[in-house]
């Protein structure tokens, strides 16, 4: 089984400044791997680990993507190959963009099985990449996806987990999938992974190289603030559970909150 995961390099969020104006800025903050994609990352390594084949991590961004550090750090995790689209034109790029590039880059690699995605990226979580790449694939595509088994006859079983029920459904390959967080603890890597993952393979792509256009054209930054600092009330309601309950009750009435 051939496996893509695709990740997004973003800004550490615990590096981020608020300015007093509520504007965020990233200047100081290291880039590094989204968290929700880590799980998709190790959910294809494990797959991979149980049934052959091979994992390839494919990331697109602006220049920091382009960090010896980053790279070792995806390949230190298990993938076998590594493959990063470079561009400033994707530094702001919205979800329709980044799924054309991403998209592109599967067809490129050829014969692919089955493509990973984080259940949202790191800095914007619109949930939106993974479904529109598998849109543009034309294969069966899945979010929510918070476990999967690869089956002996090619197809996959995989578990979805809504808000208010669960599914257990049957998948033909090709497929993309967005999975849950909490699908698979990410793994730590190993001293030894670690010294491996500067000897694995890394290829280094231009949009030229996809056959990818018109993602230079200047496009509407959405503009991230953070939300207006407020001092807080301090108000203690003391009294029996009942009491309390409906104490707080009337106060948020009074504030206008229900």
């Amino acid at each position: 089984m051939n496996i893509v995961v695709c990740l997004k390099i973003t800004p550490d969020p615990e590096d981020l400044e608020v300015g007093r104006d509520g504007s965020i800025s990233t200047e100081r903050a290291e880039w590094t791997i989204g968290s929700f994609d880590l799980p998709a990352l190790e959910a294809g390594v494990r797959l991979v680990e149980i049934h052959g084949g091979k994992v390839m991590a494919v990331c697109a961004g602006p220049a920091e993507i382009n960090n010896s550090k980053i790279k070792k750090d995806i390949l230190s995790r298990g993938p076998d190959e590594l493959f990063t689209i470079v561009d400033e034109s994707l530094r702001h790029a919205d979800t329709a963009k980044t799924a054309a590039v991403l998209a592109a880059a599967v067809q490129k690699l050829g014969q692919v099985d089955l493509v990973l995605f984080g259940e949202g990226s790191a800095d914007l979580y619109f949930q939106q990449t993974g479904v529109q790449v598998g849109e543009r694939l034309g294969w069966v595509t899945m979010n929510a996806v918070s476990r999967i088994e690869a089956q002996e006859n090619g197809m996959l079983t995989v578990q979805r987990t809504l808000e208010q029920e669960i599914e257990l459904l049957e998948l033909p390959l090709p497929a993309a999938l967005s999975v849950t967080s909490d699908i698979h603890e990410p793994r730590l890597a190993s001293m030894r992974e670690i010294l491996k993952a500067g000897r694995k393979p890394m290829f280094e792509w231009t949009l030229a190289d996809l056959g990818v256009v018109g993602l230079s054209e200047t496009i509407e930054i959405l503009k991230v603030e953070a939300p207006p600092r407020v001092a807080r009330k301090q108000v203690l309601i003391e009294g029996s559970p009942e009491e309390a309950a409906k104490a707080l009750l009337s106060y948020l009435r009074k504030e206008g909150v229900l």
